[in-house]
């Protein structure tokens, strides 16, 4: 890198707009979307779709609620063009669905995209030549007159052959390419020189789309194009203003959300992304970032994960698992303090304790787009005691006592880093199950019974202890008082109980129950133990020894 940059580069300049009024605006409805996974997607994939899976990509858009999907570009190969036919002569687009095609200012490649169109319903067909400095200098070698020149006879060649789409809806769309790079002057001049040729009216307006084909600069320049045309251009009654961003500086999102604030009306995007360099807009982002903000999005995407599937199949790409939303680890928490206040917050939600969902580290419930709160929680070695009382509770029903929470949270976090990786539920449980319900040394419960009489309890008990049977007895205000009793009565330490809990496990008469118990020495050292039955009290008395094993 060069020490110093600013001797090869410059900031690009600032837009005259000294009043703008974008800063202050709040977005309250969703824009007209256009997906154009379909060509600007295909044509950044190492292999393009086949007709295939074009087919099911569209079908899979179609779902998602796109009313104006970009097809492809028709007049580039005999694959585009056969996928448009296909499309309109199996009657596979929906009423309430515009395809559109793009094309360049070439009469060769506008009459073979109008040929490709013949007998559709409803369609916009997308013209577009580029216009910025570099483009008019290197590619072209033309003034401004003459790229403008290009855009007016493009104009014209389209404007002549639409009486041969009789009885097909159309509407028109013009891009300078590479609006952002272009001076705004010119920009809003050749615009308005396509607008003589196709003389949009308010009643049948036609979509000037701008784009940010390269990020040249940061976001709010882009807002202030946006705001600037939107407020200078003629006739902005009779236009949609459109807004087609790419991620150069890995701002797209962020330029669009502008945009649309500067006064655009529509936005073009793809798929989690997908396109040329560092990709398009991801519209999923942008569509669900309104969503968490109340808005109706007006696209669906309550399984996101099938649509995943979907889009990997057909573009051969993954999803990187950090992608906003649709990422495999984006609801997902490892820390440890995270864990705990997402825990807490689900609890709150769940029990009713909110209007609005307020729960910490997640914008979104996951429920809402197909992901389940499994997802959320998972733990490695960054863990703390409320990942692993989640995963607990969550999976298997396991709702430990929050003082025993701090005492299985640190003997978990050891054994999982010990392991060095990330564990699986059941993986958990197994590690509870051996350092409580499976402690059954030195003392292991054989059998027990209780009877009481005016709140006095009397217990007959058989335990092993250190491979050697015995019979205890003993008496209490209750069954696990007694069995305390016969327990120091029969050698074991002195100690109390100091907590206890329990619950089932399952439902049903044959479910399981757990008991936690917490016991307390005469020295001040406690320990908890959990036991499992399916009655309940020799579940307690299993728990009573586990707590005690536990201290010896």
């Amino acid at each position: 890198m060069l020490k110093n940059p600013a001797s090869k580069y410059r900031p690009y300049p600032q837009v005259p707009l000294t009043d703008r009024r974008w800063p202050s605006r709040v977005l309250t409805q969703a824009p007209i979307w256009c997906s154009v996974d379909l060509r600007d997607g295909n044509q950044a994939l190492a292999v393009p779709m086949n007709v295939a899976q074009k087919l099911e990509m569209f079908q899979a858009l179609v779902k998602c609620g796109f009313k104006e999907i970009e097809v492809g570009f028709p007049s580039a190969s005999n694959t585009e063009f056969a996928f448009n036919r296909r499309l309109i002569e199996e009657n596979r687009i929906p009423e309430d669905v515009t395809i559109q095609v793009l094309v360049q200012a070439r009469e060769d490649l506008i009459e073979r995209t109008v040929q490709s169109l013949i007998g559709a319903k409803k369609v916009i067909i997308h013209l577009y030549n580029s216009t910025s400095p570099a483009q008019r200098r290197v590619v072209f070698g033309k003034s401004r007159d003459e790229i403008k020149a290009i855009a007016v006879q493009g104009a014209r060649w389209i404007q002549e052959r639409l009486h041969r789409l009789a009885g097909t809806d159309v509407r028109l769309q013009y891009s300078p390419e590479s609006f952002s790079a272009t001076e705004i002057d010119f920009a809003k001049e050749i615009s308005e020189a396509v607008m003589d040729v196709w003389k949009p009216t308010p009643s049948r307006k036609m979509i000037l789309n701008l784009p940010d084909t390269v990020e040249v600069a940061m976001p709010n320049v882009y807002a202030d194009q946006i705001e600037w045309i939107c407020r200078n251009i003629r006739d902005r009654d009779s236009l949609i203003v459109s807004l087609h961003t790419h991620n150069d500086r890995c701002t797209g999102v962020a330029a669009t959300e502008l945009g649309l604030l500067a006064g655009a009306d529509r936005v073009e995007g793809t798929l989690f992304g997908n396109g040329e360099r560092t990709g398009n807009l991801d519209v999923i982002t942008v569509a669900l970032n309104l969503y968490m903000h109340g808005i109706d999005p007006k696209l669906e995407f309550s399984n996101l994960s099938a649509l995943r599937e979907v889009y990997e199949r057909c573009t051969g790409l993954t999803i990187p698992p950090r992608q906003p939303y649709a990422g495999e680890l984006v609801f997902t928490a490892f820390s440890g303090s995270h864990q705990d206040a997402i825990k807490k917050g689900l609890s709150e939600w769940e029990q009713g304790g909110r209007e609005f969902w307020d729960v910490p580290y997640l914008t979104i419930d996951p429920n809402d787009i197909g992901r389940e709160y499994r997802e959320v929680i998972r733990v490695n070695s960054q863990s703390g005691k409320g990942g692993v009382a989640y995963l607990l509770e969550s999976e298997f029903g396991v709702e430990l006592p929050k003082d025993m929470q701090r005492e299985f949270g640190p003997i978990a976090n050891d054994l999982v880093d010990a392991l060095g990786r990330e564990v699986r539920g059941e993986e958990l449980k197994a590690m509870f199950w051996r350092e409580y319900v499976e402690r059954t040394a030195p003392w292991e419960l054989v059998h027990f019974h209780a009877d009481g009489v005016n709140g006095v309890f009397r217990c007959r008990a058989s335990v092993r202890r250190d491979g050697k049977d015995l019979s205890l007895a003993g008496e209490g205000n209750g069954p696990i008082a007694a069995f305390v009793t016969a327990l120091v009565s029969a050698g074991a330490a002195a100690f109390e109980v100091s907590n206890y809990r329990e619950h089932s496990l399952g439902a049903g008469s044959g479910a399981s129950a757990i008991a936690y118990i917490q016991i307390r020495a005469t020295d001040g050292r406690v320990r908890w133990g959990a036991g499992v039955d399916t009655n309940i009290e020799l579940a307690s008395m299993k728990a009573v020894l586990s707590a005690l094993n536990r201290l010896v």
